[in-house]
């Protein structure tokens, strides 16, 4: 038996998840969970820190301190919420804060990719040994950093039939778990976008932080002008392994949508937006996924879960032999997948395990995954 807290903050910028796991070999089980929202405030720095026009040094070298205490007492206040003490517990597994990623050589810039949330902060305060920075191993050997998750995916929900799972954050993914498959088996890509988009207008648009439940995006019409544009992206061409983010539908995309269509009126554009995810999450299962398997299961989990709106434009789409889940129906909480998800990351990384399967990254070789930063001596 061994405790570990999986701590992360994805895309959608909502907060801090925190989850504290108990994990023995073979078995997995999730004691406490919690997301500690961020300040407006520091989700300002956070954007600022992800735009090449308005980051600077100071900025990034600031906020990484910063997030590391933030992540610091996430660690903290979800081990008081479970009665747990610290020093039972392993390691803190901290995916950090992500500001920029590039999946691939482009533009003379080369593959690299960089997360917030200084670890030797996290270790300082907290006095546990910390495992972070778990996609620059990856992308050393050739691999695209993303999607991590899939391989823990692999651990927990491979089955006895054909399961897709989706992750809706600020970025959908999604993970093919052919039927008693094996981890080379496994087919794992980003379809583009979750969250990101309809978050970004809803602040835009409503001075709200997100559509709760898509009752805002229920109201509108999508507009079929934008969306054929938008369908029309290259990316959406790209074959497996592929993964994106805040640098192709973050604010710069929403800004150019605005300025490029200004007669589009509010809750028209967050319909418009809710279409865009679902049909560029279908469009990924129909080319690379429906032809190879007959998928029964469609596992939805995150933020986006939540989004009723969303849900039944995806169950509108997908094929009568398949059917739409939430997480909850397989027994885990939505929100609390991908920080999960990093706890066993971290728990294989303390025990040498590699932790990334090249079939989803695009890796040479399957390697160990993050840095460890040990616990302080003398701490007092």
């Amino acid at each position: 038996m061994a405790y570990v807290i999986g701590l992360m903050s994805g895309t959608s910028l909502d907060g801090v998840d925190a989850a504290l796991v108990d994990i023995s070999e073979g078995q997995t089980k999730l004691i406490h969970f919690e997301t500690y929202p961020l300040t407006d405030d520091t989700r300002q720095r956070i954007l600022d820190c992800c735009s090449p026009e308005r980051s600077n040094i100071v900025l990034a070298c600031s906020l990484n301190v910063e997030l590391g205490r933030l992540f610091a007492d996430a660690a903290m206040a979800v081990c008081r919420g479970a009665g747990i003490p610290l020093a039972q517990v392993l390691c803190i597994a901290s995916h950090g804060q992500t500001v920029y990623h590039i999946p691939q050589d482009e533009g003379g810039w080369l593959a690299s990719t960089l997360q917030l949330g200084e670890p030797a902060v996290i270790a300082y305060e907290t006095g546990v040994q910390v495992v972070s920075g778990f996609r620059a191993m990856d992308m050393a050997a050739g691999g695209r950093g993303a999607p991590l998750v899939p391989y823990t995916e692999y651990l927990l929900y491979r089955s006895e039939m054909d399961r897709a799972l989706l992750n809706i954050g600020g970025i959908a993914n999604v993970t093919v778990l052919p039927a008693r498959c094996a981890m080379e088996d496994v087919l794992a890509f980003d379809t583009g976008p979750g969250n990101m988009i309809m978050d970004a207008l809803t602040r835009r648009l409503f001075d709200l932080p997100y559509d709760a439940r898509g009752a805002l995006a229920a109201m509108g019409q999508p507009d079929e002008t934008i969306l054929a544009e938008w369908m029309g992206m290259p990316y959406f061409r790209l074959p497996p392994p592929k993964a994106t983010g805040r640098e192709l539908f973050g604010e710069q995309f929403v800004q150019h949508a605005l300025d490029r269509w200004p007669l589009v009126q509010p809750h028209d554009w967050l319909t418009t937006a809710a279409h865009f995810t679902a049909r560029s999450v279908m469009l990924g299962l129909e080319r690379f996924v429906f032809p190879h398997h007959a998928i029964a299961q469609l596992v939805v989990s995150g933020g986006g879960s939540h989004n009723q709106t969303l849900l039944n434009l995806m169950s509108n789409l997908l094929p009568d032999t398949c059917r739409l889940l939430r997480q909850e129906d397989l027994g885990w909480p939505s929100d609390a997948k991908e920080a999960v998800a990093f706890a066993l990351l971290g728990y294989e990384t303390i025990h040498g395990r590699p932790g990334n399967l090249p079939a989803a990254t695009g890796a040479r070789c399957s390697v160990i995954l993050g840095n460890i930063t040990p616990r302080p001596l003398g701490r007092g």
